[in-house]
Formats: C-alpha cells, structure tokens, sequence
C-alpha cells in the first residue's frame, strides 16, 4: 500500500482511530505553529499497581497517533504518559502488603510513601517502573513524566499563577459539582504542608497571584503562608488535569465513561486559564466476571500478567481495539476466541483492498507493518490436544504438531512454539480441571462404531478436510436432530467438553490411532 493510497482511504474510513484522528486534522488543519508536534497524553494514578486497562487506554492512544500520522503522510507527533504521583495517598490499596505501615502515610504525596515491596525509593516510584515495564515490553513510544518533578521543577509555575489570578472563576466551575459539606473546605491548590509534608485538603487565601502566594491553615492550627510554585502545592485534580492540558499544550486524551463530567469540567477550566482542551473520547470500561468494574485498588478482574499466561500480547490488543465504546466483561474465557479472532483477522489481511485493511484492527494493532506469516493450526485446537491425557506439556505437544505440520519447530516458528506454551498453560489451570466424557446413549453408540469403522479405512496421512467430510457423513447416517447435535455428542463423548473444534482436523492432528482410542474407551463406558 502506499502512503497516498493509505492517506486517502483513511479520510473516509470508519475505523475508530481514523474518526479520532480527522478530529486532529481539524483542529490543526495547518499542523501545530512552527511545526511543534502533536501531543497526546495518557494518565496513571499511581496509588495502586498497574492494570490491564492502563494498558487499554496507552494502546488506545497509540493507535489514534499512528492514525493520525497516516492520515498527515507523517506529521511530527509525541505521547506522554503522566504519572500523578504527587498525589496524596488517600486510602490504602487491598492488593499491596505492609497494609499497616502504609496506614501511616495517609495524605502524603505517593513519592513520599514508602514503598511496600521494598524495592524502590517510594510507592510511586515502584507502580511507576512497574508502568513503565509493561509499556516497554509492548514497544509502546512514548515519554515518562512525572507530576512531582513537573512541580518542582516548575514547569506549572505560570499556569499556577493563573489559577491564582482567575480564581473566583475556576470556583465558580466547581462549586457547583460539590456537595454542601465539601464546598465549605475546597480549594482548586492543594499546599503541601511544610510541618508533615502531607498534601492538605484545606481552604486556601489567595494572597499574591502574581508571586505565587497563598495562605492557610495547617492541620495542628499554624497560620501559614507560602509559595503555591515549585512543587510547595499541587491542584485538585480536575483543575489539575486542566492545568496539565495548558501547560503542556495537550491535543488529545482519552478518558473512560466514568469521567465524562470531570472531562466537561476540566475542560471548562482549561479555557478559564486561557488554554483548549485536548480532543479526545471516553471509552466504556472493562468489567470483571460479576460485572464489576475493574479497580487498581481493588485488584479485581484479569490481571495484566494473567492475560498473558495464556494469551499472546497481539490477542490482548485485539480485544482492546474492538468497540472500545461498549462495556466488555474482561475475564479467562474471553481470551481464548481473542486469541484465534485475531489470528483470522490477520489472515484475511493481505488480500483485502486497502479500505478494508484501514478497518481491520490488524493494521492498528502492528501500525500497519502486519506479519505475513500463518499458523496450521488454531489456539482453540491447541486447547483440546494439551486437555487431552498424556499431552499436557509442551515437548509431547509438539511431536503431535510435527505430526500433522511436518515443516514446523519450536526453531522456525517461534511463533507457533509460544502460542503451544499459552494453550498449554490453559488447558492445564482451565480446561482439563473441567473435563467430563459422559457416556454414549442410543443411537450415539451406533453411531460411534460407524465413524471408527470408517476411520479404520483411513490412511494415517489422510487430510483433516477428508477426515471431516468422512464425520459429516457418518453423522447424517444416524437419527440426529441435526449435525450440530453429532458433533455436540463427540464432544461430550469424546473430548468431555460442549464445545470443540473442527473434528477432522483434531483427528488429523491426534492421529487416527489415538481418536479411534478415545472412541474405544468411550463405548467401554457402554459395556460397563
């Protein structure tokens, strides 16, 4: 494809990155004065460890900034992950240890608690390298920034200021959203204490805008004024979210569903201080099994090294980029129809025309540098060959995979050797644990001794399309409701399971032998 072909198809496209993306163009539809890039940013709270929908929402954004510089040929662009770790520590999160200590440190910003695992200088400081680990892992462009060091090193210091000049307006935004009780002690500056270090939730006198002064009272009652530049304060966060969009001169962020009147307010705040809000979305969030949301704090629904136990990184993506607006119930059994969804869409990629490859989540998920490369198998078949005794682990897996793919090995196709390892995983903690052959009754016995029959007949190198034409037609030989009620007695019988795969092509990769053995020790049920 080339660039003006990409170019053109991605003016029309109705892929969600490309919409977001043409929101960019209008916005800037010269590209930003004296060629600066376009900025997009993410943001972390660091007060509980890193889960799978921070990931969504940088992968998410990574792909609207590749959509966008598609759409430009290649128009400069940056993504910064924030961290807010100058945060105060409001409650302690339930999935960390040292729960007491961490007690103690209620109210101090995060870069300040220490840190429970005790591997970094601070809280913060440990979810923030846990952050970006995973980021890394995924190859994720982007820059790291932390809120503490932006304050301290003063790079809010003149939007502060403003906050300062147009406060009775900034209040005038938030007074309203707030409750009675609470509007009686809001501030949009929050002034770290110089007695405890702690981050107050306290009125605020504004004293000097100019200068950056502020007044107020500390927690042991000391009259105190101080400088709200250079890391002494920090702002509530919708204003500070504001403050972030202004300063840095954000052009696009996402946010979930949860926080669609923050955005409103937060961007009403923005223009107060003589900025623009960014572009940008809210996306649905991601749910747990119960249909909960999943919570950092809580540490509830699929972890982010759980997906990957038994999921390939390219699956999990996947599942993200589909209807990114629509609620979506994140938990083990999503992951193996991501994994072999994914696989199908990437090999429906090279023949599509081009409009179609710009709405194939494929070319998001690579930033349209698509493998080539095909697999002769599915995850889902993988799952009922490892499931199967005898076939739990990796090495006898793969002598079944030679078997059927005799140009395959773990050497040249690494690919293939990392997906048997996820479906063995998962077959062994998900799937085998669950197995129950039932017994063969009426006609299923008939019909059982028929498709060995005809399996015996068969050369053991025999094609898993033939094997499959062979099931269906034993299958209309015998009174079924319908082939699919045949094929549901297989799997009941046969694998112990409701579902399955393709019968003629686990057969092929079983091996007819070792089929014709499930079905013997099927009918022995019989006889028994």
């Amino acid at each position: 494809m080339s660039d003006d072909a990409i170019r053109q198809a991605a003016l029309t496209s109705k892929a969600w990155p490309y919409e977001e993306a043409r929101k960019l163009l209008k916005r800037w539809p010269d590209g930003k004065p004296g060629g600066e890039p376009i900025l997009f940013e993410t943001g972390y709270g660091p007060s509980g460890l890193p889960h799978i929908g921070t990931f969504n929402e940088v992968l998410r954004t990574t792909m609207v900034r590749h959509a966008y510089e598609e759409l430009t040929g290649g128009a400069p662009t940056r993504l910064l992950a924030f961290s807010d770790d100058m945060d105060g520590l409001r409650k302690v999160p339930d999935n960390v240890p040292q729960q007491e200590m961490l007690a103690n440190y209620l109210g101090m910003p995060l870069t300040k608690v220490p840190d429970p695992f005790g591997e970094y200088e601070s809280f913060a400081g440990h979810n923030n390298a846990m952050l970006r680990r995973f980021l890394d892992r995924f190859g994720f462009d982007y820059e790291f920034a932390s809120s503490t060091e932006y304050y301290a090193a003063g790079r809010f210091d003149e939007t502060i200021r403003q906050v300062l000049r147009k406060w009775d307006e900034v209040m005038g935004v938030m007074l309203p959203t707030l409750r009675e009780e609470r509007r009686q002690t809001y501030s949009p500056v929050l002034p770290v204490s110089p007695i405890t270090g702690k981050v107050l939730q306290v009125p605020v006198r504004v004293v000097d805008a100019d200068a950056g002064t502020i007044a107020f009272t500390d927690e042991d009652g000391t009259k105190v004024e101080q400088s709200a530049l250079g890391g002494q304060s920090k702002l509530q966060w919708k204003v500070d979210w504001a403050l972030r969009w202004v300063a840095l001169g954000v052009d696009y962020e996402m946010a979930g569903k949860d926080l669609i009147d923050s955005t409103i307010q937060s961007g009403k705040i923005a223009r107060i201080l003589g900025g623009r809000p960014p572009e940008g979305f809210n996306y649905e969030m991601f749910l747990d099994e119960k249909g909960e949301k999943i919570s950092k704090s809580k540490g509830n629904g699929l972890s982010l090294e759980e997906w990957l136990t038994y999921g390939s990184e390219e699956s999990l993506s996947f599942f993200a980029y589909r209807e990114p607006k629509k609620a979506k119930s994140l938990h083990i059994a999503v992951i193996p129809r991501a994994v072999d969804e994914y696989y199908q869409f990437r090999g429906n990629y090279p023949a599509q025309p081009v409009e179609q490859k710009l709405g194939n989540p494929v070319h998001h998920i690579h930033g349209g540098k698509v493998p080539t490369d095909t697999l002769p198998l599915t995850y889902g078949l993988l799952l009922n060959l490892t499931s199967l005794p005898g076939v739990g682990d990796k090495e006898t897996a793969w002598r079944f995979v030679q078997r059927y793919a005799p140009d395959t090995s773990p050497e040249t196709h690494p690919e293939l050797d990392k997906l048997i390892g996820l479906a063995v995983n998962y077959a062994r903690d998900f799937v085998a644990p669950s197995l129950n052959r039932r017994k063969p009754e009426g006609h299923e016995v008939d019909a059982l001794k028929d498709l060995d029959a005809e399996l015996a007949k068969l050369s053991p190198d025999t094609p898993g399309d033939e094997i499959q034409n062979v099931v269906f037609e034993v299958g209309k030989r015998h009174p079924f409701e319908s082939l699919r009620h045949w094929f549901q007695s297989l799997y009941e019988t046969l694998l112990g399971s409701p579902q399955g795969p393709r019968m003629g092509s686990f057969i092929a990769l079983y091996g007819l032998d070792n089929s014709r053995k499930l079905i013997a020790e099927s009918l022995e049920q019989v006889a028994a």
